[in-house]
């Protein structure tokens, strides 16, 4: 796949950032250290650079049927500037994704994000609630999945004869991430107009931040407090800028303190704990369960419906290593014996915990916290116990 660059590319550059490659972009790693930009999160503030996830939007009159029929949780729930988290699943229940699905102002049209956030600024002048049109709604598709569901939301309006608007729009949005303790200063300071720090968990609205209409939501992936900032890609430098530059001075942070953020909570990583070709999973299994709204008509309820009746065999958990070793992602866990009992999909030593850490599917056997257990770290077995996420109190 070829690298997609995020706008604010030449910025990370001039920084002196490390690059990978993540889901087709190249992304910034790590500015200063993994260690420096984790502890920054958890003790003060710290912004990522997020532009690699995708900004799918869809409008219209049959947009919110359109959202229903193919994500697990139940848009019907949302009003304007109201977000959720859901499932992206096939037939057989097995996610394709995960994302966050915000209700925008109604009558805001899909289309370029320039259009979008003019529509936006418009809507927060009034009310944000007051029903103006129809029904329009931005959802996030994690790194290198926005043109599959593009495809996949176009087919399926097709198929089913609804009226919905679909638009990619990844590449007209920058999307950035002010995730810490101090994470509300650094916005309140950003927006001298709108008081964004108002808004409740999950809820977003249209804001000037360092003067550059944006959506502004109280979502993130750290399990700090924070915000995740949406603007149009062509402004993105005043943006990131009014946080690292700003009086917070926001320790830009890289793509490894993300990983091992959410980590210490637990919280999945598409393409590595699932994939719906590596690592084939449902919502019950991954024990998000809780996004999942049977009495909805969507792609894969049915087969769902039957899982959450039987139960599964294996269950998404953590495990805690008790001897010296950093559990990997494709590591074996075993009952301490070498029979076999689960797998690692993530692992990392946590640096809040100082402590070897990891994610993965364990038989619901050993699924309960506590139990002991063991990881096979380079041929030997370590000993652990399993934890049921997230690692931190938060």
């Amino acid at each position: 796949m070829t690298d997609r660059l995020p706008p604010l590319h030449d910025a990370h550059d001039e920084r002196g950032a490390k690059f990978t490659d993540f889901g087709g972009w190249q992304m910034p790693v790590e500015f200063d250290s993994i260690r420096t930009e984790h502890a920054a999160v958890r003790e003060s503030v710290g912004v990522f650079d997020v532009s690699h996830m995708g900004e799918i939007e869809v409008s219209g009159p049959d947009a919110t049927e359109l959202l229903n029929r193919l994500t697990t949780n139940d848009v019907r729930a949302l009003d304007p500037g109201d977000s959720q988290y859901a499932a992206i699943t096939d037939d057989e229940g097995v996610m394709l994704d995960d994302t966050v699905v915000y209700r925008l102002p109604d009558g805001t049209a899909a289309g370029e994000a320039a259009a979008s956030l003019a529509d936006l600024d418009a809507a927060h002048d009034g009310d944000l609630d007051a029903p103006s049109g129809d029904p329009a709604y931005l959802f996030v598709p994690n790194a290198g999945h926005d043109g599959q569901m593009y495809d996949r939301w176009t087919a399926h309006r097709d198929e089913w004869g609804l009226d919905a608007t679909v638009a990619n729009a990844t590449d007209d949005w920058a999307m950035l991430a002010v995730q810490g303790p101090d994470a509300v200063d650094a916005l309140d300071e950003a927006t001298p107009r709108d008081r964004v720090v108002d808004l409740s968990k999950f809820e977003a609205t249209a804001a000037a931040v360092a003067g550059t209409e944006s959506w502004v939501a109280r979502t993130g992936y750290t399990g700090e407090d924070g915000f995740e900032v949406m603007c149009p890609a062509d402004v993105a430098e005043s943006v990131w800028a009014a946080f690292v530059d700003g009086p917070r001075e926001a320790q830009p942070c890289g793509l490894g303190a993300r990983d091992t953020l959410r980590t210490e909570m637990g919280y999945l990583l598409s393409g590595q704990d699932f994939d719906p070709e590596s690592e084939p999973r449902t919502p019950y299994e991954a024990r998000i369960g809780f996004v999942v709204k049977l009495d909805t008509e969507f792609v894969g309820r049915d087969a769902l419906e039957a899982q959450n009746e039987e139960g599964v065999d294996e269950k998404f958990v953590g495990v805690r290593l008790r001897e010296r070793g950093v559990p990997r992602n494709g590591y074996a866990v075993t009952d301490g014996d070498l029979t076999r009992v689960g797998k690692l999909t993530s692992g990392t030593m946590s640096p809040t915990l100082d402590e070897p850490i990891g994610l993965g599917y364990l038989h619901e056997s050993y699924a309960d916290a506590g139990t002991e257990v063991s990881v096979v770290v380079r041929g030997d077995e370590k000993r652990a116990e399993v934890v049921i996420p997230p690692f931190l109190d938060r």
